[in-house]
């Protein structure tokens, strides 16, 4: 059985807040473009830094959809107290 304590609740909170549905599928979807990108155009002199090595594609896919996904997030909104 397992102990739910306060310390533990709030670490899933942010961390689910940093990884949110949307972020996540756009993370899924990025790499996948990524690798996609490196297969059908990619760069075929190895001179380029980020198409010639497919690893690297697909990480910045990744980190491209992640940005894309995170921006439909619904952020919290802060009240200014003057």
């Amino acid at each position: 059985m397992k102990i739910e304590t306060k310390e533990t609740n709030i670490w899933k909170r942010k961390y689910l807040k940093i990884f949110t549905l949307a972020s996540i599928i756009g993370t899924v979807i990025g790499a996948a473009g990524g690798y996609l990108y490196y297969v059908k155009i990619g760069c075929q002199s190895g001179s380029c830094p980020i198409t010639s090595n497919p690893y690297i594609s697909i990480i910045w896919g990744a980190v491209m959809g992640y940005l894309l996904g995170d921006m439909f997030n619904p952020k919290p909104k802060v009240e200014v107290k003057e």
